[in-house]
């Protein structure tokens, strides 16, 4: 490259001032390229706001070996489980934005928690960059098995003749869980006392029978289903689950109401928007291969892929939708 330095006449005054502006600008870009071309140059952490062997942890550990395997670099996983979902965000929220530690969240820190604490030393609606949606992910009702239940109107007609005294569970307050479970009990009149765990270990208390009920991500359940330890009654989305095609609606079953969950993943804020778009680039890739999108609807989540600009939109679209639900809801952080 070759450059004419052309000094100040009165036909170009500002000649100078111009020419060390463009080589500042120049210096710039070639910096940045070198700080992002290369990615990614070492390890990378997932960091997980829930306990393993929950959908979150499910789908983290799925993109990470995927990611392992194409960019030939180790991305690990790490579990940060506690705050409602919040501690994960923390950490990353005040980690290097260089994207080598990037978060996999649900949607309850996301959306709900903004409006369910007063105050955040993260918030995840502006200190977060926004990078993919992994997938969204129906709930499902499910009781144990020991109950003796089979049927949604076998259900209704134990939680009215043990009203007050049954529980549901969740993997904490705010959770798809919990939200999911006030709508249920809103729309069906159940008196049900709600006990929050701090993540997967809710499932486990549901299979002993320490728990009546639970609305569960289908891929956290979707084993215990097929071994005969939690019988499925419903699941909460629009459409059925491919996941488990057999199980109605609860609008086909008469219950007002359609929600699910989903999962993504998330970066420091100021993370460059060449290392998000490469990711986001990557992701989509992942999602699209046919084998990977086949095991993941067999385990009942369904991959849906997204822009950096889309993602953003709908995480901004689920918080504004959810916050006069939470509000109503009365619910309070631990």
């Amino acid at each position: 490259m070759y450059f004419i330095l052309k000094p100040r006449s009165a036909s170009n005054p500002l000649g100078w001032r111009h020419l060390a502006s463009g080589l500042w600008m120049a210096a710039l870009s070639w910096s940045a390229w070198g700080q992002t071309g290369n990615y990614p140059e070492k390890p990378i952490k997932f960091i997980v706001s829930f306990t393993a062997g929950g959908t979150t942890d499910i789908l983290a550990r799925e993109v990470a070996n995927q990611l392992t395997q194409r960019w030939k670099v180790p991305v690990v996983v790490e579990n940060k489980a506690g705050a409602a979902g919040n501690l994960g965000t923390e950490v990353v929220g005040r980690a290097p934005p260089d994207g080598y530690t990037l978060l996999v969240n649900s949607f309850g820190p996301i959306a709900i928690n903004p409006t369910l604490f007063k105050t955040l030393n993260v918030n995840p609606q502006t200190e977060l960059q926004p990078i993919a949606l992994l997938a969204e992910v129906p709930t499902v009702l499910v009781v144990p098995t020991t109950l003796g239940i089979n049927t949604m109107a076998e259900f209704m007609a134990y939680a009215k003749a043990n009203t007050g005294k049954i529980n549901y569970g969740s993997t904490g307050i705010g959770t798809a869980a919990h939200m999911t479970g006030y709508l249920y009990s809103l729309r069906t009149n159940i008196n049900a006392q709600h006990i929050p765990y701090k993540g997967a270990e809710a499932t486990r208390d549901l299979v002993a029978g320490r728990l009546q009920y639970m609305f569960a991500t289908v891929p956290s359940v979707i084993p215990l289903i097929k071994a005969g330890q939690l019988k499925a009654l419903a699941v909460s989305t629009r459409i059925r689950s491919r996941g488990l095609p057999e199980v109605a609606t609860l609008k086909e079953l008469g219950v007002d109401m359609a929600t699910g969950s989903w999962f993504g993943m998330f970066a420091p804020k100021n993370t460059p928007a060449t290392i998000v778009q490469k990711i986001n680039k990557e992701v989509i890739s992942i999602l699209d291969d046919p084998e990977i999108k086949a095991r993941l609807v067999a385990q009942g989540a369904e991959p849906i892929p997204m822009s950096v600009q889309e993602f953003a939109q709908f995480t901004r679209n689920e918080y504004e939708t959810w916050a006069p639900i939470v509000k109503s809801s009365g619910a309070k952080p631990e």
